[in-house]
């Protein structure tokens, strides 16, 4: 018997999306397409006016390829103000790129060493205009890379901090602090690098365990009034830099501590007395008897009386150099120092004020001043009396036990121990990855704890203008803490104050960034603000050369501003005194300032000409950094915007962490573990490193490699396939065919209720900006409610059903708010998969990233439903197992379509319940008989339902491939009777 061809007769969905995506090369011809129908100003066209969502973004340093963390940093931007657009505000994203400083001018100086030029032979002007080309060459080579990850943004109008108008802006800023008072001018220790010559702020510097010289040095004590038989001794001093010791000016003790004075061969050696037997060891090495043999001698051990810490004051000791005479001959004090521990050493810590800050602020609270004996390079000044001309400090071979400072220690008879083995974490410049020193050189702070004053108009706002103003300054302090506002002026607190408030008032995500965040303001010094570079904006002050106080005129300041915005930085060095001063002042009184700003200044003030001038936003709805920013750029943005405004520059502070390798190791590209994103994209395509970062529980360190990659890609295939699946299904869709919902059956209004659950779930994490919560809410929607569920029962209908069938039409009205909302809802994510969905469906009339957020009826959420639906969807999930197992019973059945349930029911409600719908087309099986049984015959105590599976005695259509009772008994016997009515009198070819 011939059995007719039904296959023309079958609906199959038809598309012309391809399942293989192709991203790597079909990302590039969609961004060409968007340039080319310029779809930024589209979309800006389209928000222009709505509510405003501003997302200031951090600038981004131009000197190199992007990296990893660079992609994930702005993908999560890009994220923001996507899901903000798609949500219908404003949200427009100004990329920034911060265009000075040491990161700049470090690679900037490679290049002309490579050439064979050192920087001191190149001439300013050359140098800083070799940065400004650099920096421009890497800012269009970042544009680029950022754009092809799908980034959007007005990439054709990026702000950086070398432009003009930018640099006047921060010069603005800069004299806002100056104009109230809260500059100064300090000597005291701050980080600095011998390599680059500069001073360096905490956000630059990063921290690495290396191993150092530790020295054990006598002081030979003079005078001792509270004790005399202390004189002759040797105060012993224990330190990890040797090179300190030859600018010591002091020795500082603790008042609380109890001493003893040990006799090792011919000196009593004076050391606390819990770190007596740690030291003698490091004196007396690995003589064990004659260790005991000085500690039964001592008071450590109950001999001698011991020497409390009162007892010392107002001694004195001579430096080990005293011979040398000057300032090797002066005498040193001993100082107590609530600083003093006996953690480790010998409870004695010798003072230089130049190389430490404990040191500093205790030295000069007894008239003790740094001496600046360490030049920039890190050497001795030359005519230092001892190691003059030599360094550099940080050089490990002038601090080794046989390097100079210890022959001539152990020479002089003071050095009783040195050993090259003691490991610890050390300051390193983060550029260069040199060793840091402390170093006391005349540098540039902003107060933190004097009164502010209360925020007034300025004239340096752009353009500048005129206004007059006071030519005096009040005496500047060096000293942490100390304010310098006169008695009774008017103020809301001070910086640090005003700053925790506006921490208390911020949102952070997580909330962990706030206690991070505050524990830093709380702690920090006055904000060093100077630099010892060629590159960036400079501190333009006019110092008055008879009293040294900074020149504070509004008029004088405008015109500062007004000739940088007409001729960049570089205005100020090249401007004429007289003609910034006017005719107030005599030029010849002032000295001009060549240091430039804190880069961490520049960045801290982008907020006044982004968020404010060109946005007209007071502040910022978010900034988005990573979690280093703590100390960097959300802090400086934070005090800069305290410090002239009284408040935060944003509302609120989101921070990711870094990307570590699959193993959670740092990557480096010496290891060889690093992930390029540009090479990702050259082979995967920018969606799946989008989808990765979405996937992402941003909030703490992430992982990437092969394998993790490999699961997004897995992940991204489920999501085209279903976009695919939509597009095939609505292939041919018209408005014709739409069904209202109450027309609708249940399980098309069941999906419809989950749509307006997802709705709800999209809309919080959105809100949260918790977008793995937001694309895993997709996933499982996409995968368990549609592919595994909806799509399987569905399918029978759509191929089969006649195309006007209500049940098919109201399955294609289902799918075309399902391919508008998850295409949509996809966008911010999968910015080129879902366009290039959009456009294979519309024709690209239109782009899905000038949709707004989906139509969702309220009316669409039915909470009976959803738990009705919840309750069958767990029974099809015991039946679907009863089906399987009877599957592998050697293939006793091949699909669900061959079976037959038996359902045995003891509660009249789950009858009901099943009754309610064709649970046989939700199973997908031949049929299903309900056996109600009241007294529970056949079910164990503890179910109500038991559902049980068995083969089918019932033909297969040949057309839906159905197990129908009516097949065999219809005219064409062939056919169930769904299928004989769709096929109708249609002539149909034969088939063997």
């Amino acid at each position: 018997m011939t059995v007719p061809d039904y296959r023309s007769t079958v609906i199959l969905p038809k598309t012309a999306f391809p399942m293989k995506a192709g991203l790597a090369e079909s990302e590039p011809r969609m961004l060409a397409r968007w340039k080319a129908d310029d779809l930024g100003a589209q979309v800006a066209r389209a928000r222009a006016g709505r509510e405003r969502f501003v997302l200031h973004d951090g600038p981004i340093y131009a000197n190199g390829d992007i990296h990893v963390g660079h992609a994930m940093n702005r993908i999560l931007k890009d994220f923001v103000t996507r899901t903000q657009t798609l949500l219908g505000r404003d949200a427009p994203f100004i990329p920034g790129f911060d265009c000075h400083g040491l990161p700049i001018e470090w690679k900037v100086e490679e290049l002309y060493r490579k050439e064979g030029r050192a920087k001191d032979d190149v001439p300013p002007a050359e140098f800083r205009a070799r940065c400004r080309d650099f920096a421009q060459h890497w800012v269009e080579v970042q544009t680029a890379q950022f754009e092809r990850l799908g980034i959007a943004g007005d990439w054709a109008h990026p702000y950086n901090t070398m432009e003009f108008a930018s640099e006047a802006a921060i010069v603005g800023e800069l004299l806002k602090f100056a104009e109230g008072g809260q500059l100064f001018r300090g000597a005291k220790p701050v980080m600095w690098s011998p390599v680059e010559r500069t001073a360096l702020a905490e956000a630059e510097v990063e921290y690495a365990d290396i191993v150092s010289t530790q020295i054990d040095v006598a002081f030979e004590i003079i005078e001792a009034p509270a004790c005399p038989e202390l004189v002759g001794a040797y105060a012993v001093v224990w330190t990890t830099t040797p090179w300190t010791i030859p600018v010591n000016q002091a020795l500082a003790y603790a008042l609380e501590v109890e001493y003893v004075i040990a006799e090792v061969g011919s000196k009593r050696l004076l050391v606390a007395k819990q770190l007596a037997g740690a030291a003698l060891f490091r004196w007396l090495g690995d003589d064990a008897d004659e260790v005991m043999r000085v500690i039964e001698a001592t008071a450590y051990n109950g001999g001698a009386p011991q020497v409390p810490g009162t007892a010392i004051a107002g001694a004195i000791a001579r430096h080990p150099m005293h011979a040398r005479g000057g300032f090797f001959a002066a005498p040193r004090p001993f100082l107590p120092g609530d600083f003093v521990t006996t953690d480790q050493g010998t409870g004695l810590v010798h003072m230089a004020p130049d190389h430490g800050e404990e040191d500093f602020l205790l030295c000069k609270a007894h008239g003790l001043n740094p001496v600046y004996a360490v030049e920039p390079d890190g050497r001795y000044r030359a005519d230092w009396a001892w190691l003059g001309g030599e360094g550099s400090v940080i050089n490990a071979k002038l601090n080794a036990p046989d390097g100079p400072i210890c022959s001539d220690l152990r020479a002089a008879g003071a050095l009783l121990a040195a050993s090259q083995d003691y490991r610890h974490s050390y300051p390193h410049s983060w550029r260069s990855k040199a060793k840091l020193i402390y170093r006391a050189t005349p540098q540039w702070f902003i107060a933190i704890d004097r009164p502010l004053p209360l925020p007034a108009p300025s004239a340096l706002s752009l353009p500048p203008g005129g206004g007059g103003g006071s030519s005096g300054d009040r005496p500047p302090s060096p000293y942490r803490g100390e304010g310098n506002a006169t008695e009774g002026s008017e103020g809301e607190g001070t910086l640090r104050q005003t700053a925790l408030h506006a921490i208390a008032e911020t949102r952070f995500i997580p909330e962990k960034g706030r206690n991070r965040l505050a524990a830093m303001v709380a702690d920090r010094p006055d904000w060093l603000i100077s630099r010892q570079r060629a590159w960036g904006v400079p501190i333009t002050l006019f110092v008055h050369r008879a009293t040294g106080e900074y020149l504070r005129d509004a008029a004088v300041n405008a015109r500062i501003v007004a000739a940088v915005a007409a001729g960049g930085a570089d205005a100020w060095l090249t401007t004429p005194a007289a003609d910034l001063l006017g005719p107030g002042y005599d030029a010849a009184d002032y000295d001009r300032l060549t240091d430039i700003l804190d880069v961490w200044f520049d960045s801290g003030s982008t907020h006044a000409f982004v968020t404010e001038a060109r946005l007209g936003a007071d502040q910022a709805d978010l900034y988005l950094e990573g979690s280093d920013q703590h100390r960097g750029w959300f802090q400086s943005s934070l005090l800069e915007s305290c410090g002239t405004r009284g408040r935060a520059p944003y509302k609120a502070v989101l921070t990711h962490g870094f990307v570590l390798d699959a193993d959670g190791r740092k990557m480096s590209k010496s290891v060889g573990n690093t992930t390029d994103p540009l090479e990702v994209m050259k082979t995967s395509g920018a969606d799946i490193l989008r989808l990765w970062v979405a996937q992402t529980n941003y909030t703490e360190d992430v992982r990437i490699g092969k394998e993790i990659l490999s699961g997004t890609s897995d992940l991204y295939r489920k999501l085209r396939n279903t976009l695919r699946y939509l597009l095939g299904a609505l292939d041919g869709w018209s408005e014709d065919e739409h069904v209202p919902v109450a027309e609708m059956p249940e399980l098309e209004r069941w999906v419809l209720h989950r749509l307006a659950e997802l709705d709800a779930e999209l809309r919080a994490a959105v809100a949260a900006y918790d977008f793995a919560a937001y694309i895993g809410a997709i996933a499982t929607f996409a995968n368990n409610d549609l592919s595994a569920l909806v799509f399987d029962i569905r399918k029978d209908c759509l191929y089969c059903d006649a195309p006007g069938s209500l049940t098919r039409c109201a399955y294609r009205t289902l799918l075309n708010a399902l391919f508008g909302a998850l295409t949509c809802w996809l966008a911010p994510m999968l910015v080129f998969t879902s366009e290039e969905a959009w456009s294979s469906r519309l024709g690209g009339v239109s782009s899905v990233h000038l949709q707004t957020w989906p139509e969702i009826d309220p009316c669409w959420y039915n909470a009976a439903l959803g738990e009705k639906w919840n309750t069958l969807r767990t029974l099809r999930r015991v039946a679907t197992h009863n089906i399987e197992v009877l599957r592998k019973q050697d293939g006793v059945i091949g699909s669900s379509n061959e079976a037959e349930l038996g359902i045995f029911l003891t509660v009249l409600s789950d009858r009901d319940l099943l009754a309610s719908v064709d649970f046989a087309e939700l199973c997908m099986v031949a049929g299903v008989e309900l056996i109600y049984r009241p007294e529970g015959h056949q079910l164990p105590p503890e179910f109500t339902i038991q559902i049980r599976a068995k083969k089918t005695a019932y033909a297969k259509c040949a057309r839906c491939w159905r197990h129908r009772s009516e097949v065999g008994t219809l005219p064409d016997p062939n056919l169930c009777d769904r299928c004989f009515d769709v096929v109708g009198l249609v002539p149909l070819q034969a088939a063997a």
